[in-house]
């Protein structure tokens, strides 16, 4: 479940995402599975080789995308969430999201 954040964050993560960049939406979130996470930060691209690339340079494997339709994506968590957020420059996600 999702919290946090607004519809056009959403919209505009989705439309980047349709037209093949590289986009990041980081928000609060609950699952019962993974208790100790408050939040999540979900990098989608309708390209997936290209989202297998870029995941690629951080370790991650092209098996851990969630493949969504248009709206394909890694999950970030934890310190891997932290560290690839820091990495990308996306210190507003950090800050507003208490990493």
């Amino acid at each position: 479940m999702a919290f946090g954040i607004r519809r056009w964050e959403l919209m505009e993560w989705k439309e980047k995402v349709k037209r093949g960049e590289i986009a990041f939406l980081t928000h609060y979130w609950y699952d019962e599975r993974f208790p100790e996470y408050t939040s999540v930060t979900k990098v989608g691209c309708s390209d997936i080789e290209k989202l297998a690339a870029w995941g690629k340079q951080y370790g991650l494997r092209k098996e851990w995308i969630h493949r969504r339709g248009e709206f394909s994506h890694f999950d970030l968590l934890g310190e891997t969430q932290k560290e690839i957020l820091q990495q990308e420059g996306l210190t507003e996600h950090l800050l507003r999201f208490h990493l």
